[in-house]
């Protein structure tokens, strides 16, 4: 039988641990960036974007 992929090797729990702190890192910058953007937008749009005519 063939190695499915070619190259791999299972990952140390030590490199595991390493990814996954990597992966919750990104995330976090990921929605602080969202989260900032969300409130410059708002702040542009200014407190009467809601007395607007519909």
């Amino acid at each position: 039988m063939q190695d499915p992929l070619p190259g791999y090797r299972p990952l140390t729990p030590e490199e595991e641990r390493r990814r996954r702190k990597r992966s919750i890192a990104i995330a976090l910058a990921l929605g602080a960036m969202v989260l900032i953007f969300f409130v410059l937008t708002i702040a542009k749009l200014g407190p009467q974007v809601l007395n607007r005519p519909l």
